[in-house]
This record gives structure tokens, sequence and C-alpha cells, in this order.
């Protein structure tokens, strides 16, 4: 189901090498054009998938391209393998709900409201720290299996782990950000939840199953792994590339008109990513738990759900408050952080690997 370790450290070589490069000069081309043509960045920002849904059309083509590899590589009897073994599974799910929304919002507080107290007014500094509560509050779903895929995750386990967090979502989120923030009544906005499984989980679960057993079928799993699957990695890489194009393009005037704001919210965004997937990462590893389960169970801890995040944003507080501005931050930080991250897990294969009992189970 996953290419053996060889191929694994060369597969993204070329791309990991020059990975600040891509990142940087998508961040520029994508503020170029939104400051130059803002109307047209204007009508594809608003392309959504129905209205309210909060998931941009062209982005989600996009993301979608990266996440079907993914789906293609899911062998479904693999699924009753992750019940049988929860460690991993556990762990994401501890520091998703019981580490990340609390230490977001203490790590929120201390820079926001202490820290950069001098450059930052106390109103405008609350309302950043309550985006961030929201933000953290919502655990990533789409992106997961993009970040999965280029640290060669396990895809059943993937699956398994967003699957559950949305479900744990539904009940979770609005008491954690209602106890964060002392607010009352957050409703979880039904339509960007159900809209963002149904394109980001279910079709292109569906498409994927439907193509890996035609496929099987016709071919077989060597050919299906080693010719087909490798005709999609021009594919991730450039679709990746033209999300950061576009998500830096939706926000330029955002960021040209708060660009020091910006800057001072990234900080304790870019900690807490840090933070939690390498708590993640190294708890897995202490515990036994299988590379190719741990390197996307760091990831799924560390990233966020930023389409739900901003549409609750801009319902508790409006469409151009800070607590909005802040989880749109969120969004520009961390495309190229989490990319920061899957490199790490790579790289760092063959330590997590010493000593790690082969028959423990993941």
């Amino acid at each position: 189901m996953t290419a053996p370790p060889g191929d694994r450290t060369r597969r993204l070589a070329f791309f990991e090498r020059y990975l600040t490069a891509w990142v940087l000069g998508c961040m520029v081309i994508g503020i170029g054009c939104g400051h130059l043509f803002p109307r047209a960045t204007a009508a594809v920002s608003h392309w959504e998938f129905g209205r309210g849904s909060h998931i941009n059309v062209a982005i989600a083509a996009l993301i979608w391209l990266m996440i079907y590899p993914m789906m293609l590589r899911i062998e479904f009897s693999g699924l009753a393998r992750v019940m049988r073994r929860p460690k991993g599974l556990l762990i994401t799910l501890g520091i998703n709900w019981l580490v990340k929304p609390f230490s977001m919002a203490l790590l929120a507080w201390l820079f926001l409201q202490h820290a950069f107290a001098g450059l930052i007014p106390l109103g405008d500094a609350r309302d950043y720290t309550a985006g961030l509560v929201i933000l953290a509050a919502a655990p990533c779903t789409a992106m997961v299996f993009v970040w999965s895929y280029l640290v060669d995750g396990d895809p059943a386990y993937t699956l398994a782990q967003v699957a559950i967090n949305d479900l744990i979502m539904l009940v979770a989120f609005a008491p954690i950000v209602m106890l964060l923030l002392g607010v009352a009544h957050v409703v979880v906005p039904t339509t960007v939840l159900v809209t963002s499984v149904v394109v980001f989980i279910v079709l292109p679960l569906a498409s994927g199953y439907a193509t890996r057993t035609l496929l099987l079928r016709a071919r077989g799993a060597e050919w299906l792994e080693t010719h087909f699957l490798p005709r999609f990695k021009p594919v991730t890489v450039v679709a990746l590339l033209a999300t950061l194009v576009l998500i830096f393009a939706f926000q330029a005037q955002n960021l040209l008109a708060h660009g020091f704001a910006v800057v001072l919210i990234a900080v304790p965004i870019v900690i807490q990513v840090y933070f939690n997937s390498g708590l993640t990462y190294l708890l897995m590893r202490r515990f036994g738990v299988a590379h190719e389960v741990a390197s996307p169970g760091a990831l799924i801890g560390a990233s966020n759900f930023f389409e739900l995040a901003v549409a609750v944003a801009i319902t508790l507080f409006g469409p151009t408050s800070g607590a909005a501005l802040a989880t749109v931050v969120g969004v520009l930080v961390e495309v190229p952080v989490m990319l920061s991250v899957c490199r790490a897990c790579t790289a760092t294969r063959g330590w997590y690997r010493h000593e790690v009992h082969p028959s423990l189970s993941p």
C-alpha cells in the first residue's frame, strides 16, 4: 500500500529541497495578484459551494486534486485494523481536544495581551485571542489528507482520524469555545461542516474507491502502485502551490492593510503548531506507534479546519472584527508552516524508527 523506504525518501526530494523558495514565491505571486487584480480576485473568492458554506470552489478543486491520490491508496480492509490498534488514534484525539484549544488560549493570552501589550490595543488583543481560540477548537479535515500524502502516512488510519474528529467536533466544538471565551449560544454552522465532509471526504473517497477497484481488477496492485499513482506526484505539488497562490491572493488586502497585526498574530499560531505537532510526534514514538501513523497524527494535531473557524468568528464577532482577522491569519500561516512540519517528519524518519519495537501496534 505504500512505497518502499527508499522511494519515500526520493519522492519529494526536489520539492523539499527548495520548499522555502516555493512558499515565498507563492506568497509574493498571490499578494501581487490580489493587489493588482482586486476585482477578478474578489470574483473568484466569492465563488462558493452554496450560500454560507465558506468553502471556495477554486480552492476546493485544488484540494480535491491533492486528496484524490491519497484516497486511491486506501485499502479498505485496513479500516478494521485501525479500530483494533487505537493507540495512535487516542493520542491524536487527546492532543486535539485536551491540549490544543487550551494551549492556544494560553499562548494567545500570553503574547497578544501581555508580551505585545504595548503594540496592540487591549480591545484588539482580546478579539485576536478569541479568533485564535475558535481556530484551535476546530481540528483540520481536508488538508490532513494532503499532509498525510506528503509524509507517506497510512491512508486508512488518516481517514479514520479525520472522520472521528468530525464526529467529535459536532458535540465538543461549541462547549470548548463557550468555556474559553465566556460566550453563550455558539452554534456549529452545519452548512459549512456538511459541505466540507461531502466535498473533501465523501466525493474523493467514493471516486478513489471506484478507481482503485477498477484498476486492481484490470491491471493489478503492482501496476497501480508503480505506474498509476506516481503520475499524480506533479499534480499534487502543482495543486498545492496553486492553493497557496489563491489563499494569499484572497487575503492580499487584509495582509497589506494589517501587516503588522498579522505578524504579531502569527507568533502564537506558529508556536502552537510546532508545540502540538512535536508533542504528538514524540508521544507516538514513546508509545511505539508506527511512523506512517505518527506523522499524519502529528500533522492533524497541529492543523485547523479554517472554513469552520472563519464562519464562527464572523457569526460571533462580525466580518471586519479582529477575531475574523485572526482566523484568516491562521489560514495564511498554516500551509507554509505545516509544509515545514511535513519536511521535519520525513527527515526524521530514521531517528523515529530507531529502537521502536516493530511488534508494537499503532
